[in-house]
């Protein structure tokens, strides 16, 4: 059973017992327990707790499930018996679920059907948006010897699925990819740059599928750096006649940590410099990819952040909504919902995408989303959840966008923070000043906005 298609059957089974439909973390959860992970596992690579994952979430999901099923569901049986509950074929009748799944077409293309929003877009699915200009300004860049492409924009701004896409037309090319998302680093390798530098070392070569043999080419006297370049170069490089991609995702998790970055950055840039005297470093195409911009001290000669091909994404205008709402079936060519959900979200990808899907399948009405969007009842609850988890840990982030969402102009804050919020997309840059990120976040997070969203767990005061 494909699970999008399970999951897309579960979402109307709740809706019609007059229940709200899967909401982001659930579905993590249903997808890490197809893949056998622990809570733990599935809330870490999300970026949550897992006593949120264990003692909030997973009770609730299979609260409710259990009511549809009528059946006890664990994560132990969950997938057993959501699985026997949809292809069971004794009486149909009293299986709802059955009965949807037999709605589909035999020869209807999954494709084509909108799955539930989360994460990157899958290559080829009907709802990516191409960024035209931009993708062939990437296009063209890897194809240039030593090339460097820096893509920067805030979380959930679709540069993932921008990197896939690169990624992609290089494997088409002929060339080997490797791709590494550095929010994946263990934080002790992330606070010591020997242990960063084997840790990118030995990746890269188990995606070339080589041995790592690390230990033939470190060289103490040399150095850690010395001993990573020469590995790339000696051990990597020399083995392959053919051009390689190294794409990094999430570089920003380097700049919380200055004893690494003051080192790692400068080495990446030293690699794009080398490729203009060595012929081998011009196999070498390096993707890097960020939420913020630098905010670690380096010299301008010595940073891969002003060399190379910078793309910056930007949200989705009008225009994009409404070539984005086609796609999901929604008649919106007069632009008039369109600018609705523009003023609410500002066009925010990953909230775009998520208000379409829910007004697709005719769950909700543009009206009713809007009326609920700043709550926690409303379909953005665990966007704005995971921020206020966020908040909640850091006191003077709270306070600097509480500043920023209650004013009425622009507002200087601390550079850091600043970097912080703008990473999260809570706020906009204007310079050295800052505004809310969107009418949303200003609703939840504003002071008269707290008063409406309480986050699930958390009691009111």
């Amino acid at each position: 059973m494909n699970l999008d298609c399970l999951l897309e059957i579960v979402d109307r089974q709740l809706i019609q017992s007059r229940n709200r439909p899967l909401n982001t973390t659930e579905i993590l959860i249903l997808r890490g327990i197809w893949q056998y992970r622990t809570y733990n596992q599935i809330a870490i690579e999300a970026g949550y707790s897992p006593g949120y994952f264990t003692n909030v979430v997973a009770p609730e999901l299979f609260h409710r499930l259990s009511e549809i099923i009528g059946q006890r569901v664990t994560k132990k049986n969950c997938r057993a018996l959501l699985e026997a509950h949809v292809n069971n074929p004794a009486d149909p009748e009293t299986n709802p679920l059955r009965q949807n799944l037999a709605a589909i077409p035999a020869n209807a293309n999954q494709d084509s059907f909108p799955c539930y929003p989360s994460g990157s877009v899958p290559l080829d699915s009907p709802f990516y948006l191409e960024r035209s200009v931009i993708q062939e300004q990437a296009y063209q860049e890897i194809r240039k010897p030593g090339a460097l492409i820096r893509i920067k924009a805030p979380r959930e701004m679709g540069k993932t699925s921008l990197l896939l896409r690169i990624l992609d037309y290089a494997n088409r090319l002929g060339y080997c990819t490797v791709s590494l998302n550095l929010e994946q680093v263990e934080q002790a390798s992330l606070s010591n740059l020997n242990q960063f530098l084997r840790w990118l070392c030995a990746n890269i070569a188990r995606q070339l599928q080589r041995k790592s043999m690390l230990d033939e080419y470190w060289d103490e006297d040399l150095g850690s750096k010395v001993s990573c370049t020469l590995y790339v170069q000696d051990y990597l490089l020399e083995s392959i006649n053919i051009p390689l991609i190294l794409a990094l995702d999430e570089v920003n998790q380097i700049f919380e940590h200055p004893q690494v970055a003051t080192d790692f950055l400068p080495l990446l840039r030293s690699w794009y410099e080398e490729a203009k005297r060595l012929p081998i470093w011009q196999k070498l195409r390096l993707v890097v990819v960020h939420s913020t911009e630098i905010y670690v001290p380096l010299n301008l000669n010595q940073s891969p952040f002003n060399a190379g091909l910078p793309i910056q994404l930007e949200s989705f205008s009008q225009e994009d909504v409404k070539q984005l709402a086609q796609r999901y079936g929604l008649d919106w060519d007069d632009g008039e919902a369109a600018s609705k959900l523009m003023a609410m979200v500002g066009g925010h990808p990953a909230l775009v995408h998520l208000a379409l899907y829910h007004l697709s399948q005719q769950e909700i009405t543009l009206s009713q989303l809007l009326e609920t969007a700043p709550t926690a009842t409303g379909i953005y609850a665990n966007h704005l959840q995971r921020h206020w988890a966020a908040l909640e840990q850091q006191p003077d982030l709270s306070q600097a966008l509480e500043a920023v969402l209650n004013a009425t102009e622009p507002v200087s804050l601390d550079p850091l923070l600043a970097h912080k919020l703008s990473s999260m997309g809570l706020i906009k840059q204007l310079g050295d000043q800052a505004i809310a990120g969107c009418e949303l976040y200003r609703r939840s997070f504003g002071k008269k906005g707290q008063q409406h969203f309480v986050p699930f767990g958390y009691g009111v005061a």
